[in-house]
């Protein structure tokens, strides 16, 4: 049975599956409807989220993807009815989305060894740094 996902920088090396925290636990939506999955990366986009795209996978490959990753896959059926705060969270994206530049940021270690020092000026400053860049992630 396939499900839908939705995918960020899809195929890329920096490839990544949108994710919730849910009571201190990675949760990953498995979409029945295609539909749905859609509205919610909609949603995201709305909130100036980075555009996701929507990809149909097979639901036991992802369940054991999650599984291995330590994440939890949550099947959303379709026609889903929300009975709890978290349950919206399955049809609705929270309003307050975490920063993605550091998942993007992520590289292999030999990557990230070969790259230039740090600059004097703004390497005493973590916040300034990681506001920098989020500007450059903007360009």
């Amino acid at each position: 049975m396939s499900v839908h996902v939705l995918l960020f920088d899809a195929g890329s090396e920096n490839e990544g599956i949108h994710s919730l925290e849910l009571n201190g636990t990675t949760v990953v939506l498995l979409f029945e409807d295609r539909d749905d999955a859609e509205r919610y990366a909609g949603l995201l986009e709305a909130q100036d989220f980075p555009a996701p795209t929507v990809e149909p996978l097979d639901r036991a490959e992802m369940e054991e993807f999650c599984s291995n990753a330590g994440y939890e896959a949550r099947f959303v059926p379709a026609g889903f009815l929300p009975q709890t705060p978290e349950e919206r969270l399955l049809i609705a994206p929270p309003e307050r989305n975490m920063d993605v530049t550091s998942w993007r940021d992520q590289e292999e270690p030999e990557a990230s060894a070969s790259q230039p020092e740090p600059d004097p000026i703004t390497s005493g400053n973590q916040e300034l740094e990681d506001f920098r860049r989020r500007l450059e992630g903007l360009l």
